[in-house]
């Protein structure tokens, strides 16, 4: 359900970039490097807590 959820938000801001005649901020593979970074931090973040308490105990 997540999916189609953000599947229907990111067409329905195209459709809205697209209307208003604007072009999208970032190039597409520019955009697709940000989110992976974003992926990467998001799943660094719990893993780095866990060494950090492994380390600590």
């Amino acid at each position: 359900m997540n999916y189609l959820i953000s599947l229907a938000i990111g067409l329905s801001v195209g459709v809205i970039y697209g209307a208003l005649d604007f072009r999208s901020p970032a190039p597409p593979a520019i955009a697709l490097v940000g989110l992976m970074g974003m992926l990467m931090g998001e799943k660094l973040w719990p893993m780095g807590r866990q060494m950090v308490s492994a380390w600590l105990s």
